[in-house]
């Protein structure tokens, strides 16, 4: 955001994309107090008529400007000042505004807002390209530490990693206790502040369960045939399943992939979901082989995932909560980690592929769990519930693709290790490959 005032100095409006709840309001207040001598903050779901109805008409500026300050007796400066668009979904005149706005040049103007793309939100408007769009995912690893006043653990992996050095059984297993606290809560703002606040994770269950309901409401306006929300809701199952897909035909009886696209689109929108699509050809440049009829679909805050998953039960009937407490986790529930994996790397920046191959001794199929794009070169990823034993899809892809690869990993339990060409993580240094 700082890059972006720098950088643009006014002639671009900054968008904030994310999910609902995960903190883009609260963002953006905070960065206009810091940084503006004054802010005028306009939140569509609230606004009045009056306001919704002043951009049906910005040919006077000056007047337009001057309702504005009106309305919210806020004394706007130019070049001093920033106007916040909050859930601008809601009202998409004024998106298209802000080709005008910007081009006005007197203040600044940052957008927030979930399910852009939607058509009921871009119908009939013209989307301006004076903005510069940035993504806000849920909490990462490293900030949910600093919310527990941590400052030091993910500087020290970094190193360790850095240096290929082991961090020790007795280390590894605190470490791993602090991660599964992690997976429990996740990194939705309200979650992470009621453990802090409550220490209770049955009182964190009800807060990620409210936001689940929420998204649930949403996803019945942008479909009313309640498709999203089924899709949404079968996630868990589908990763149970262990398929080398996602099946929309096991969730939706008689329903055909051709004819979902738009609505898997939907909820790629609504960024609470994280899609990694099969690799056809794994090199680099995999986004001009990515099959967008292969892929695996994952709950975009894994705090959500583990309420997702048991939702029609109590949060004392969850076994999650004690067997990921406890490290009782059974290696038929590592879908768990599986998804938390794939929240880290998207955090961090990365697009989400995996690959499939078929063994030439059975009619079974080896999978990548994820292939991540370093320079020319890919890295293969393979995730483990627990320690290892074998890697057998991994070693099996090295071999069949071993002029591709930069790295080859394998995402466990167990302290850093070598084995091999393989670098053996914890799952905790994910986020820092």
């Amino acid at each position: 955001m700082l890059q972006w005032k720098k950088e643009s100095a006014g002639k671009t409006a900054l968008l904030i994309k994310g999910a609902r709840r995960v903190g883009k309001s609260t963002l953006a207040e905070e960065f206009a107090r810091r940084e503006y001598k004054s802010c005028l903050k306009i939140d569509f779901s609230n606004a009045s008529a009056d306001v919704m109805n002043l951009f049906n008409d910005i040919s006077d500026l000056n007047f337009f400007f001057f309702r504005l300050q009106a309305f919210y007796n806020v004394n706007l400066e130019r070049r001093r000042s920033v106007i916040i668009f909050d859930e601008i979904q809601l009202q998409p005149k004024a998106r298209q505004a802000i080709k005008h706005l910007v081009k006005d040049g007197r203040y600044d103007y940052i957008e927030t807002g979930s399910l852009l793309s939607i058509k009921q939100n871009v119908r009939n408007i013209v989307i301006p390209s004076e903005e510069t769009r940035v993504n806000l995912y849920p909490m990462d690893y490293e900030e949910f530490r600093w919310a527990l006043g941590d400052k030091n653990t993910l500087n020290m992996l970094r190193e360790a990693l850095v240096k290929k050095m082991p961090l020790s059984d007795a280390l590894n297993r605190k470490l791993m206790r602090d991660f599964r606290l992690y997976m429990l809560i996740g990194g939705m703002p309200q979650a992470v502040l009621e453990y802090l606040t409550t220490n209770n994770l049955a009182m964190v269950d009800k807060v990620k369960r409210n936001i689940l309901e929420l998204y649930d409401d949403d996803f019945h306006k942008i479909d009313s045939r309640g498709r999203t929300s089924l899709l949404f809701k079968a996630i868990p199952a589908e990763l149970n399943r262990n398929a080398l897909r996602y099946s929309v035909s096991t969730v939706i009886d008689g329903a055909r992939l051709d004819r979902m696209y738009e609505t898997i689109g939907d909820m790629i929108d609504s960024m609470t979901v994280n899609v990694a699509y099969h690799a056809n050809d794994p090199a680099a440049g995999m986004a001009l082989h990515k099959d967008i009829r292969r892929y695996k679909m994952y709950v975009g805050d894994t705090g959500l995932f583990v309420t997702l998953a048991f939702f029609d039960r109590d949060y004392i009937d969850n076994s999650l909560y004690s067997k990921l407490l406890n490290d009782k986790l059974r290696a038929d529930l590592g879908y768990v980690y599986e998804n938390v994996i794939a929240q880290m790397f998207r955090a961090a920046g990365n697009e989400l592929y995996y690959y499939t191959f078929p063994k030439e001794t059975s009619n079974h199929s080896y999978k990548i769990d994820f292939l991540l794009s370093r320079g020319d070169k890919i890295c293969p990823v393979e995730v483990k519930s627990s320690g290892y034993k074998t890697h057998a899809s991994l070693d099996a892809f090295c071999r069949k693709y071993s002029s591709r690869i930069s790295r080859q990993y394998l995402l466990y339990t167990k302290d850093l290790r070598k084995d091999g060409n393989i670098l053996c993580l914890p799952v905790y240094m994910a986020g820092l490959i």
